[in-house]
């Protein structure tokens, strides 16, 4: 009889435990960064500089014009905010201007960013010939001063008989260079070419694609050019204040304008009005910010 002698099972030596890694928490992945005293320090200076215009406009507002004329001026809030506002609402009309301004605003953005997000799919997506001097011609248009334009436009809307008229502010606004070249370079890397050639596989025509597939992937970049655009025209001075008067249709920076007029302006009133004029575009950020921001990150993380 055989005995079979079952060898006896090996030894299990215990696995050494590794080290702990010595790196902060906020450098291992996962964790939160945080600044330093000096990043903080920096943070609150370039807060204070930015915010200061805005504060002081605040104070100025609130102060009488003989107040403002003295040495050293006011750093502190007066009793004259709540009359003045109410002062440069009343004589500048600014509840028209608002209106004016808002509708010029808001076609402008919408005009801008669906034709610069069609033009930047062409040119990022598209293949057809010519497309690199176009984009050429369309980036050197960027660099022509647009003050260089005012005189053969000027005569265009006269001619046209739209002096004093929105149309006057609006025409000229509905395309932007800046918009297309920026809606290009968000496409180039935001849309895989897999996707539109998925749809274009599924029987989608190029409208299609551009509602179904472009519109939805460019959808964070699409907020922020609205924002910048509607930003840009609502604080537009120069062409607005050529083509309108603040006795017919003035836009908020044409109706700041009139303010103050007389043989010694009165700088309260005039700051009351910019602040008026300030208050919509800081209201708009602080609701939509947040969500351009996400969007933003959201979009970046995608391509």
């Amino acid at each position: 009889m055989t005995t079979t002698v079952t060898p006896p099972p090996p030894e299990t030596t215990p696995v050494k435990e590794h080290k702990r890694s010595r790196l902060p928490k906020s450098a291992r992945a996962g964790g939160t960064l945080h600044g330093g005293p000096i990043a903080y320090a920096i943070l609150i200076v370039f807060t204070i500089v930015s915010l200061f215009p805005l504060v002081w406009t605040a104070i100025a507002a609130s102060r009488d014009n003989q107040r403002l004329a003295q040495t050293p001026p006011p750093f502190w809030f007066g009793s004259n905010l709540f009359k003045n506002l109410e002062l440069a609402w009343t004589d500048a009309n600014l509840g028209e201007a608002f209106l004016n301004t808002m509708i010029v605003s808001g076609i402008s953005a919408v005009t801008v960013v669906t034709l610069s997000t069609i033009a930047g799919f062409a040119f990022a997506k598209l293949r057809f010939r010519g497309r690199g001097a176009l984009m050429l011609l369309v980036i050197g248009t960027m660099m022509v001063p647009p003050q260089l334009s005012i005189i053969p436009l000027y005569m265009m809307v006269a001619k046209l008989d739209w002096t004093d008229q929105l149309q006057a502010v609006i025409f000229p606004s509905l395309v932007s260079a800046f918009g297309v070249f920026f809606m290009r370079q968000y496409l180039l890397q935001a849309l895989p070419d897999e996707i539109i050639e998925a749809a274009r596989v599924d029987g989608a025509s190029s409208w299609r694609v551009v509602w179904h597939v472009v519109f939805p992937a460019a959808r964070p970049a699409m907020a922020v050019l609205g924002m910048l655009i509607f930003v840009q025209t609502w604080n537009d001075f120069l062409w607005p204040f050529l083509v309108l008067t603040q006795s017919g249709n003035p836009t908020v920076q044409v109706a700041v304008a009139g303010l103050g007029r007389g043989f010694t302006p009165d700088q309260s009133l005039i700051m009351a009005g910019a602040l008026l004029g300030t208050l919509p575009l800081l209201l708009v950020f602080a609701v939509f910010g947040k969500q351009i921001v996400g969007g933003i990150m959201q979009g970046a993380v995608k391509g």
